[in-house]
């Protein structure tokens, strides 16, 4: 038996182990898991190189639990170390045995190694008091036993073993009998092995798929193949996704993956963060931000690449030229998916558009690539027909009617097409084609889309009276006098008692409602941006109404011949909370006196 000293490269490596290797204790199974697959996996190569000639048909990883003497195994059919190699590979801490083995086998197939952690096998002794390590080699030498309880000591000894691999018995701390308990074992294995090459058995039950969805190639799968992956994914997902991207890349940088459009709607934060990320098939982490752009992170799916630097500062990874590259291809990705759809799948696109309209808005407005990509696929829903349109189309499809004098082309749009029905009703009766645009984030769109497009105003069809919205130059008759106007005004001031109303006089059509109540386009877009971020201070000020009396409608020129002072009052309010009404603003005692004055003229 031979004894000696941990070569170590660092002062109190141990201490540092213990507490600072890694931010979980947890990461210490997936840590020597993957170590065990490693073995295995180098063993595969090398029979691929005609370099190992024993049988490699029972590869497998076996996680053991002793309760009674309180230890935890670890135990792989892999190629096993000679003395030499423990001697070189684990009392050398950090040298890192698999960036050796991927030198001298790159660009062997099969040889991809999940280990270059370096420190990796060290984290056993963040939850263990001592640690044996039993191996022997595929090549015949004698199979030997390293024990170290946590110091820099260790010893080295032969002993009797037949099979080949590797076992690593972890006698576990005090305070970590936790991982004795079998399910808890069962989860941080489902967690970070779940699916790692090398079958692994938990009390001789497989808990691994070792051909997950993604390392395959998309023509070896059909639709149903990729709904099962999701499924397996998210065992607690009772919806299915609206479709999927399968990422496959190997040069300039190594990408593969599946990612899935969720049914969105308007729940954007339940979305996020669905995408885990995985590095040779272990798994890293469900946060996938500064790897990815923001608005990718409401997609769900997987992400594997060995490219990505783990265990970095989010600032770090958004500087690293791999994971700009990654970003800008699946950004691509997506959007050539979209526009593919718009292009030869339109129907599909426009089924899916309601869920996935708010992933969509997101892009546009936070990423500027994916911004420029839109007019290939971005939908218009018209609120008075339903039909879908491209952004192109749209401005073709009103390009002359709804065009005002200066040349600017006039999108109308509603955010609540049944609170606004009657804005909508108006606009349609006058020829203009009115929009649905409902998500948190449409104000920013708008805007957004008034800078790619700056022969584009977008409104809201109740913003103004249509004739000013959409003004073309044309000046209409106006019945009532100015002096009528004037006595008139002061009435509708003093019943409604709300300095929040700014009342003017439009010379609208006679057809149109006597009333009509509308809120300044900018004042408004302001508040809805502010209330989802940004907007700037506007967006504190309270909301404004604008009454707009209708000097056409027949009502006024009665209402100005009236000479008994209270009824012209009690018909101006009636008036007035018409117009409240309309615009979803009478509320609660006045709705109620209101409804019941209406039952009384009755």
């Amino acid at each position: 038996m031979k004894t000696g000293n941990i070569s170590v490269q660092t002062e109190n490596i141990f201490p540092i182990i213990k507490k600072f290797l890694y931010s979980e204790h947890e990461i210490f199974l997936r840590e020597l898991v993957s170590n065990a697959t490693d073995a295995c996996t180098k063993l595969k190569t090398l029979a691929a190189r005609g370099e190992n000639t024993g049988d490699i048909d029972n590869l497998r990883i076996d996680v053991v639990i002793d309760t009674e003497n309180k230890t935890l195994s670890i135990r792989d059919t892999g190629l096993g170390m000679s003395a030499d190699e423990v001697e070189k590979y684990i009392n050398q801490i950090a040298f890192s045995g698999a960036k050796e083995f991927v030198s001298k086998y790159e660009g062997t197939e099969g040889a991809g190694i999940i280990g270059n952690f370096g420190l990796g096998f060290y984290s056993a002794f963040m939850v263990a008091q001592k640690v044996e390590l039993s191996t022997k080699s595929y090549t015949g030498a004698p199979a030997v036993k390293w024990t170290c309880d946590g110091s820099p000591e260790y010893t080295l000894e032969e002993i009797e073993k037949t099979e080949r691999g590797t076992e690593v018995k972890l006698f576990l701390n005090p305070e970590d009998e936790q991982y004795l308990d079998k399910e808890r074992i069962r989860e941080l294995l489902d967690k970070f092995c779940k699916f790692l090459p090398v079958p692994i058995f938990l009390e001789d039950e497989q808990i691994n798929s070792t051909e997950p969805a993604w390392v395959k190639k998309p023509n070896e799968l059909s639709d149903e193949d990729y709904k099962n992956f999701y499924r397996e994914l998210y065992p607690m997902s009772f919806e299915e996704p609206l479709f999927h991207i399968h990422l496959n890349v190997d040069y300039p940088f190594n990408l593969t993956g599946i990612l899935y459009f969720p049914r969105m709607e308007n729940r954007m934060e339940i979305q996020r963060n669905k995408i885990k990320l995985y590095s040779n098939r272990v798994f890293v982490s469900e946060s996938v931000e500064g790897i990815v752009p923001e608005f990718l992170t409401l997609l769900h799916g997987v992400m594997d690449s060995p490219d990505i630097p783990l265990n970095v500062s989010r600032s770090y990874l958004q500087g690293d030229p791999n994971v700009k590259k990654i970003s800008n291809h699946i950004t691509k990705k997506v959007a050539d998916k979209l526009a593919d759809m718009c292009k030869n799948n339109r129907a599909d696109l426009e089924s899916k558009w309601n869920d996935i309209k708010l992933f969509i808005n997101f892009g546009l407005v936070t990423d500027e690539k994916f911004a420029e990509r839109t007019k290939d696929f971005f939908l218009l829903r018209s609120a008075t027909s339903d039909a879908y349109f491209t952004l192109p189309e749209y401005m073709e499809k009103i390009g002359t009617e709804q065009k005002n004098k200066d040349g600017k082309l006039i999108v109308l749009y509603t955010n609540d097409a049944v609170a606004q029905h009657a804005y909508i009703t108006g606009a349609r009766e006058q020829g203009y084609d009115v929009v649905l645009l409902d998500t948190p984030l449409d104000a920013h769109v708008i805007s957004k889309l008034e800078a790619l497009y700056p022969e584009t105003r977008f409104t809201r069809v109740d913003s103004d009276a249509l004739d000013k919205i959409i003004d073309k130059g044309e000046a209409r008759p106006e019945i009532l006098t100015e002096v009528q106007k004037t006595q008139l005004k002061p009435v509708f001031e003093k019943v409604a008692g709300d300095t929040s109303y700014q009342f003017e006089f439009a010379a609208l059509s006679e057809k149109d409602a006597p009333v009509l109540i509308t809120e300044n386009e900018f004042m408004r877009r302001m508040q809805e941006m502010q209330a989802v971020g940004g907007g700037g201070f506007m967006g504190a000020f309270p909301g404004s109404y604008k009454v707009l009396l209708n000097s056409n409608h027949p009502l006024f020129i009665r209402l100005s011949l009236e000479t008994d002072a209270a009824k012209q009052e009690s018909v101006a309010r009636h008036v007035f909370q018409l117009g409240l009404l309309n615009k979803n603003l009478l509320k609660g005692e006045a709705l109620t006196e209101f409804v019941k004055r209406s039952l009384e003229m009755l």
